[in-house]
């Protein structure tokens, strides 16, 4: 079911922007007004596109802050268990010698 309209907006165009827009909602088989709607609807500003770039960059290198915590974070494990299976070597080693 299509809502009814409920509010009028009106476009200025000129006569070759009314006979394009016309043309194309005529091609598409869609009254203009569907056809502005959508057209409205989908679009999407240079600034939004831009304002997501920055938003992706800046998630880009917090993951990649993250993966390098993770990586150092992972390195004094592993020597940390180093230490530690030295440590327990050299305990096991004087029980022995005891």
């Amino acid at each position: 079911m299509v809502a009814a309209a409920i509010e009028r907006i009106v476009v200025q165009a000129t006569p070759q922007e009314k006979k394009m827009i016309s043309a194309k909602a005529k091609k598409l088989g869609l009254p203009i007004s569907e056809l502005m709607r959508r057209g409205a609807s989908a679009y999407n500003s240079a600034d939004e596109d831009e304002e997501l770039g920055v938003l992706a960059d800046a998630a880009m290198a917090a993951a990649n802050r993250a993966s390098e915590s993770i990586d150092d974070v992972l390195a004094f494990v592993a020597s940390s268990d180093k230490r530690i299976a030295a440590m327990e070597a050299k305990a096991a080693k004087d029980r022995k010698a005891e």
